[in-house]
Order: C-alpha cells, then structure tokens, then sequence
C-alpha cells in the first residue's frame, strides 16, 4: 500500500460518497434540536416511534408511488440473500438499541448519557476496522479521533461521568447502532430507500406499541405530524444518504463523517433555540474542522486485484464495469453483472469493489 496526500484540486474520488455522508450527518444532527422543541408534548420514548415511523410512511409513499412521477427504479431490489442481514439491522439498529439508550437514559444523568452516545462513533469505527478488516493509515485514525474529542468535548458539561447500570445500557446501545451500521453495509448495494422505508416501518411500530404498553399518552395530531415531518427527513431521508455513503466510502469513514452531527447539532440549536455560543463549541469545531480536513486530504492509492465477482447493484459502465448488453439500455442501471479478473491502481476507498485490507 502506499498512501500519499495531493492538493484538493484533484478529489474526483471523494464524490459522490463524501457530500453524502456529510449529508446525512447535517439532516441528523438538524433533527435533534428540532425534535427537542416537541419533547415537551410528546413522551421520548413514543417520539422515537414517531420519528421512525415519519421516516418508513415517508419513503414509502416515495417508494410505492415514484412511478407516478416518471422516476424510474434504477436501483437493485432486496434479494432473498439479503434478508438476513436485513433482519439483523433492524433487530440492532431500530429494536435493541432505541431500546437500551431509553432504559439508560432512565437510569443515568442526560448529561453522562449525551457524552456516552459518542461511543456510537467509536464503535462503527473500530468494528469497521478490526472485524472487517477495512484499510487505515496514521492520517485517517488521526482525523477519526479529531472529530471523535470534539464531538466529545461538545457534549461534556464539565462534570464527571456516571458509570452506573445506566451508563452500561447507553453503551450498549452505541454497540448496537455500531453494529447495525457495519451490518448495513452488507446491504448497500441493494436500493436504499427500500431498505430504510422497511427498517422505519418496522422499528417505529415496535417504538410506538412499546412507548404506549408503558402508559405514553397519544399526543396531538398537529404534534405527531411534525415528529414524522422531522423523522423523514431526519432518519429517512439521512439513513439513504448514510448507505448511499457506505457504497462509496466504506464503514468507518462513513462513519466518522457522520460523527459530526452533534457539532451541526449544536450550531443549529444556537441559531432556533438561542443557545450561547460556547468555548467548548468553538473548541469542538476546530478539532471537528482538523478531522474532517484530514479525512479529505487522504488519498489512498496502490496496485490492487479485482477478483471474479457476480452482484447487483446500481451503476454505470466505468471503468470497473466494462460489460456488454442484450439489448438498449439507459445509465444509470442495475442487473446481475459479472466483473473479470483485473489489476489496476487509482485513488479509491473500501467501496462495493474495494474490499480488501490493504
């Protein structure tokens, strides 16, 4: 492997994948002081069910009914082999760890608990790196932990963290979403939408039937439609963004894009709810600002061996696509398509086609 850095100038690698994880951490990190003005009227549990619910009604009103609007579905369905992993997302990401953060919550300070949710970072990272073995350098581990201190500075309130049961179950649940986001990328090469429209439907529900069996009360209709307004594009919206992000980028750089969330989070809160501006604020964006600025100056690039392969995904005919067809066809598309042996080397990161440990 050899790594090396190059002007900005030259970043044709970073597109479309970076702009999408940086999306989807603006629309998440948006969604937290917007949902914080409906926590007066809404039980936290049942906005969570809410939340997601917003998000699978959302994407499946766009999914069930883009037709009509002459977009066409270019990308690949789920398979029957995708089930499981779809399974498993939905149990770690939507069910056990919306589940874990609430009883944590309960038992443990907000404070000691918005600091432990950093952890959710750490932990799609380090599972991205050791278990699945994807590639890193000094430069990115540096910018990863950058981004990691601010967000974690950003949430200290100066006081000591409890580790108590509660504390135990936040973490708990930061492993959940990190697996669920490793997990999720066995599945990015399948259509997004239909993937996080499914996983919304499913946790909300469960969210929802949980928050109400423990006593939450029904909030207003104008309440409730605002919750789902904001889980649409909060989760739904964010959650395609994210896997379209993992497609290209990979885990844990994903990951650690979406990391910045808390800091646009707080910016956003400044400017709707009026919070002050605070030194640890100012602090965090520097370190965020280092991170991110190492994360897109990094150019990794070697001679690497493309293996036979066989998927479905959606895509055009570049330079690792070099097929024939049948018949007409329209770009972008998705089909089963085969991929020969080739040896080749250009900037790349651990996308669908860059799977190796180097």
């Amino acid at each position: 492997m050899s790594t090396t850095n190059s002007p900005l100038s030259d970043r044709s690698h970073l597109w479309p994948g970076v702009p999408l994880a940086l999306g989807s951490a603006v629309l998440f990190g948006a969604s937290a002081p917007i949902s914080k003005l409906l926590l007066g009227a809404v039980n936290p549990w049942l906005l969570a069910g809410i939340l997601y619910l917003g998000a699978g009604v959302g994407l499946a009103i766009f999914h069930f009914g883009r037709r009509s609007f002459g977009i066409a579905a270019v990308e690949a369905g789920l398979r029957r082999k995708d089930i499981p992993w779809l399974l498993a997302v939905i149990c770690f990401g939507g069910v056990l760890a919306p589940l874990l953060l609430m009883l944590g919550l309960s038992q443990t300070t907000a404070s000691t608990g918005s600091l432990l949710l950093n952890l959710e970072g750490l932990a799609t990272m380090v599972i991205a790196w050791l278990v699945f073995r994807e590639n890193v350098d000094r430069r990115l581990l540096l910018g990863a932990l950058a981004i990691l201190a601010g967000a974690v500075l950003l949430t200290w309130n100066g006081g000591a963290v409890s580790l108590d049961t509660g504390a135990l179950l936040i973490a708990g649940a930061c492993l959940g979403w990190g697996i669920d986001n490793n997990l999720t990328r066995k599945l990015s090469s399948a259509d997004p939408v239909q993937i996080a429209m499914i996983k919304g439907l499913v946790a909300g529900a469960v969210n929802v039937g949980l928050a109400l069996a423990t006593g939450a009360e029904v909030p207003a209709l104008a309440t409730a439609a605002g919750g789902a307004l904001v889980g649409f594009f909060g989760i739904g919206v964010s959650l395609v963004m994210f896997m379209l992000g993992l497609r290209h980028l990979g885990t844990a750089r994903t990951g650690a894009y979406f990391s910045l969330a808390p800091f646009i989070g707080a910016v956003i809160a400044i400017v709707l709810l009026g919070d002050a501006l605070t030194l640890n604020l100012l602090v965090a964006g520097g370190l965020m600002g280092i991170g991110l600025w190492l994360h897109l100056s990094e150019r990794h690039e070697h001679d690497h061996v493309h293996e036979t392969t066989e998927h479905d995904h959606r895509h055009v005919h570049d330079e690792h696509h070099q097929h024939t067809h049948d018949g007409p066809f329209v770009e972008p598309h998705s089909h089963l398509h085969r991929h020969e042996p080739i040896t080749h080397a250009h900037p790349h990161y651990p996308d669908l086609h860059h799977r190796h440990s180097h």
